[in-house]
């Protein structure tokens, strides 16, 4: 599997319990199960929810459900 589906998948098996729409940064931090300490890591690559958090903007909110938080994460991580 690549880095960029490992992570896509570690990003939404993460938000599994997450309800949806998501509005905000604030509440994507709080559904990852360790808050903004959640960690992905695939191969050399390890990123916290925090980190990929900053790669989002305001016009990306609200999230309709993990897939969508997960495809934006990874694009603009350019992974």
């Amino acid at each position: 599997m690549s880095v960029r589906n490992e992570i896509h998948e570690q990003i939404v098996t993460g938000l599994k319990g997450a309800r949806f729409p998501i509005n905000t940064p604030q509440e994507l931090l709080a559904a990852f199960p360790a808050g903004a300490d959640t960690t992905c890591k695939a191969g050399d690559l390890e990123v916290t929810a925090g980190e990929a958090g900053k790669l989002l903007t305001a016009s990306d909110f609200p999230f309709k459900d993990a897939k969508q938080v997960a495809d934006t994460i990874v694009d603009r991580a350019g992974l």
